[in-house]
Formats: structure tokens, sequence, C-alpha cells
């Protein structure tokens, strides 16, 4: 039976397959354009992606063990050297940095996937392969999207991402959202999501969380998981909204823009 880190590393997979076969036809130009991500063309996409599989691939091999303690300078360092970068530096090293970390995953067997703990630096104790993944996914999906939506305004985020993400957002919400945007609080919503289908709360109060759905919401909304997701990463802006995502009740959903302006 397949694990949460086998699924996860499946839809990493995946991913990159899917943005690799983007990137390698861009030129420099195309390198250029703005990205779905606030004040980063596409390059800065591809150079803050590659970092981060470096720096993921270091981690990983300090916890088996196969790779010395990083100092406490060493992500300055990774990203001081890809800033220095040219735009085509960029595309080139994301291709190379990120199959070098899908493929390290890949090579763990379903030992190694269950007992390793990994260090990220900035949690309290060392997680799982599938918390660890999990957090490159949530990344990387987001940040795929950035890099599609500047070629393609009807991109969506990955379908064998969604459902991961969602299983992960409830504990990215108390930090991403701004629930002081709304001034009328405390706000419980009804939560409809489709493909896949979710039905939950979404409470603004001194924080934004994910709850039980409300047997009297104050409002719904209603849309496609993904579109939801990238509200929530600020990524939803009107001209890439589907038709079908609605909000209904006292907020509008260029309120909930502001609760979620982005990370």
């Amino acid at each position: 039976m397949a694990t949460t880190a086998d699924t996860t590393i499946a839809a990493l997979r995946s991913g990159h397959d899917e943005l690799a076969a983007l990137v390698r036809d861009l030129g420099p130009t195309d390198l250029t354009r703005p990205s779905g991500a606030s004040e980063w063309q596409v390059s800065q996409v591809l150079s803050h992606l590659g970092s981060g599989a470096e720096i993921n691939e270091a981690t990983l091999d300090v916890a088996l063990r196969e790779g010395p303690a990083l100092d406490a300078d060493f992500n300055k360092q990774v990203w001081a050297r890809w800033d220095a970068m040219t735009p085509i530096e960029h595309a080139e090293g994301f291709l190379d940095a990120n199959r070098r970390l899908v493929e390290r995953y890949e090579s763990l067997d379903a030992t190694t996937r269950e007992s390793v703990r990994i260090d990220l630096g900035f949690l309290p104790e060392p997680v799982d392969l599938g918390t660890a993944a999990g957090m490159r996914l949530s990344e990387f999906a987001l940040h795929e999207w950035d890099v599609e939506v500047a070629f393609n305004r009807y991109a969506t985020v990955a379908p064998e991402a969604v459902p991961l993400l969602l299983d992960r957002l409830d504990g990215l919400l108390g930090w991403i959202g701004r629930p002081d945007a709304v001034a009328d609080r405390p706000v419980e919503l009804a939560l409809r999501l489709s493909d896949p289908d979710r039905s939950l709360g979404l409470r603004l109060a001194d924080r934004v969380e994910l709850a039980e759905l409300p047997e009297q919401p104050a409002g719904e909304i209603t849309g496609p998981a993904e579109a939801f997701l990238r509200l929530a990463a600020g990524r939803l802006a009107p001209e890439n909204t589907p038709e079908t995502m609605t909000v209904t009740g006292p907020l509008s959903l260029d309120d909930l823009r502001q609760v979620f302006p982005g990370y």
C-alpha cells in the first residue's frame, strides 16, 4: 500500500517532468517574462526552485548520514550563488538540481522512507519523509503554476498535487492568512470544494483555520479545490479565477484576496 511519502514523491516526479518539458524550450526572452509570483520573473522562480532543491538534497544527505553537517551559512551561500546566475543558468540549473532531488527521493527504499527523520532547520524537531517531501511539494506545485501561467492564463495546479496540498493546508492557514483584513469577526464560512470533493468550514477569528462544516455558516465558498489552494496562496487574481469559483455572504472574493495576500 502506497504511503504518503510514496504518493508525494510520485507527485514531485510528475511535476518535475511536466515543468522540465516546458523549461527546456524557453529562451532568454521567455525567461524574463513576469511570472505568477509577485515581483518575480520566470527565471527567478526557477532559481528559487533550483536552490531549494539543492538545499533539500543536502539536508536529506545529512539525515541519511551520507553528507557532512551543514554549516550555519550553507543556505545563504547557495542562494547567493544562484542569485549571481543568468536567466539561462537559472533554467539549466533548475533542470539539473530538481532532477537530482527527485531521483534522490525515488532511490530510497521502503524501510528508509519509513524510518528516516530529516532536520529541516526551522522546525522544533526532525520530521518524517512524508512531511519533508510534502513541504517541498507545497512549494514546488505552486511555483510550477507561477511558471506555467506566464505562458497560459488558464494554467492550474497539477491535479496529482492538489489532494496532497489540501491535506496540508490547515497547518499553513494560520500563518499565511491575515484575518485582520476582515473587520467583523469571528465569521464562519462553508467551504465546498470539488476535484477532490471537500466540505469544510473556514473560520476567521484571531487566526484563519479550517474547521468542521458549520451548521449555520455566514456564507459559502464554492469552487475547484485547486482554485481555493491558489486563493490561499495569493494566486487567484481575477484573470486567473475560474467561473465556477463563487462566494456568497458577508465577504466577497476580493475580501478573501485581502485575507490571503500571498507568500
